[in-house]
Formats: C-alpha cells, sequence, structure tokens
C-alpha cells in the first residue's frame, strides 16, 4: 500500500444485502447480440398462493452490483401486476443464475 491510498479501493464495492420483499421467479430473458441481458416476462406465486405472470416489463435502469459479495445485476423496472402499476427490481445473481423480484417495503 502506498502513501496516497492507490490500491486499496481495488475490490468490487459490496452493496450489501437486498432491502424489500423478495420473491423467486421464473424470468424469461433475452441475450442480445452484444450479450446484454434484458428480462422479458416472469411469473411468481403470490401471497395467496396463486401464479401470476407478469408481462411487458419496463426496465428503467440497470446496475451492476454486489451483494454480500455476490455479483448481480439489478434492473429497476416497472409493470402492471393485478391490474395496478408496481415500481420493482429484479435482481440476476450471474452465477447461480436465478432470479428474484425485490418489492419495496
Amino acid at each position: 500500500m502506498s502513501s496516497f491510498g492507490i490500491g486499496i479501493n481495488a475490490k468490487a464495492i459490496d452493496s450489501g444485502e437486498v432491502n424489500g420483499k423478495m420473491y423467486h421467479i421464473a424470468c424469461k430473458a433475452w441475450f442480445t447480440a452484444s450479450c446484454s441481458l434484458r428480462p422479458l416476462s416472469f411469473k411468481f406465486e403470490g401471497d395467496d398462493g396463486i401464479i401470476q405472470s407478469v408481462k411487458e416489463i419496463r426496465v428503467k435502469s440497470l446496475e451492476n452490483k454486489n451483494y454480500s459479495g455476490i455479483p448481480s445485476k439489478e434492473y429497476d423496472c416497472e409493470a402492471v401486476i393485478g391490474g395496478i402499476l408496481h415500481t420493482f427490481k429484479l435482481v440476476f445473481y450471474m452465477e447461480a443464475c436465478k432470479w428474484v423480484m425485490i418489492l419495496p417495503k
């Protein structure tokens, strides 16, 4: 380590833990020709036990994150779920190849 602090921030920044209500989802996604990932639609089991389908997802932004050291992609999205427009996050855990939806608390 140098006296100017060069190299002390060489690791990926950790984003901590995911905040909000988490639902495991089955996601249909598309990989573009440039290898970027885009969620198209997904299904999840609601609190009432009914499987819900969500289509026409509007992705507002994408950020690469590290949650507890696990690399992931976080999509800030909105879509109509149960007739109501919801804002939520979709998180793709790259190593586990797993998707989750995070609803704000």
